[in-house]
């Protein structure tokens, strides 16, 4: 048995799909684990107690998602280009600066990638939030427990409609097309995020990340940080088709009604 890791090295298999135990990830206790059907032989997977009861890990349903993401990516995109033109422009005109927002963000098995959105906050950002939390105790309390301020200095006027309206992520259609994200799946989050999942991590890299997340339709931004990570796991554990389907217009009315949005 590796040491740490809680699992032996060799081949373990659950419900149709196998692993191989290769080595320890960089969470304490943690074993890390290959796919060892030879189809996904390079997709590194980890798991903290047990393999998820969903199918999300079989190839057969990998690939029906995969083909539900560029089915909806592409269709939305088309109607949507003149939306993404028209929200271009209006950066441009009226908020000086880059209209794109890119950002390094952790994906699937661990990998970064760059995620775009419109953006939403000023030239000036992090120097913004800097000062306020060194000055306020409140807003300081309030980004530990949700990373997140519900009114956060550095977003711009148009920042907070593009926010309310969740237009500010259509720019991850992208993402999605080139198969660094799924349209359902975990929020992405930055490397300095990571040692908030603690022994959930490797849920949270076995999927892609999505552009909406189950939490985003349980409570958004309501919801503390360890209420989200609790449903990252709960979707990965219990995935299938449908409930990515379910998600899906669970989050109509609270995008169209920015329900937990600012």
């Amino acid at each position: 048995m590796e040491e740490g890791t809680g699992w032996e090295s060799g081949r373990h298999c659950w419900s149709g799909y196998c692993v191989w135990v290769i080595g320890v990830s960089p969470i304490e206790g943690v074993g890390v684990m290959k796919n060892g059907s030879g189809v996904e032989a390079e997709r590194l997977v980890a798991w903290a107690d047990s393999p998820p009861v969903g199918g999300i890990y079989r190839v057969h349903s990998s690939a029906v998602k995969r083909a539900m993401d560029l089915v909806m990516a592409f269709t939305v995109l088309t109607f949507v280009s003149p939306v993404l033109l028209g929200i271009y422009a209006l950066l441009k005109i009226f908020d000086p600066g880059p209209a794109l927002f890119s950002q390094l963000r952790v994906g699937r098995d661990g990998r970064t990638f760059t995620v775009y959105k419109f953006r939403t906050m000023r030239i000036d950002a992090q120097e913004r939030l800097d000062n306020l939390l060194a000055t306020d105790a409140e807003a300081a309390a309030e980004w530990a427990k949700f990373q997140k301020l519900k009114r956060d200095p550095r977003v711009t006027v148009l920042g907070r409609f593009l926010r309310k309206s969740s237009l500010d992520e259509l720019p991850q259609l992208l993402n999605i097309v080139r198969g660094e994200m799924s349209v359902i799946g975990p929020r992405p989050v930055t490397s300095g995020e990571i040692h908030r999942y603690g022994q959930e991590y490797p849920y949270y890299t076995a999927v892609r990340p999505g552009v909406l997340g189950l939490w985003q339709v349980k409570g958004r931004n309501k919801l503390t940080y360890p209420e989200r990570i609790a449903y990252d796991v709960q979707y990965v554990k219990t995935w299938s088709i449908w409930q990515d389907v379910k998600i899906m217009f669970m989050a109509i009315p609270v995008v169209l009604l920015g329900l937990g949005a600012y």
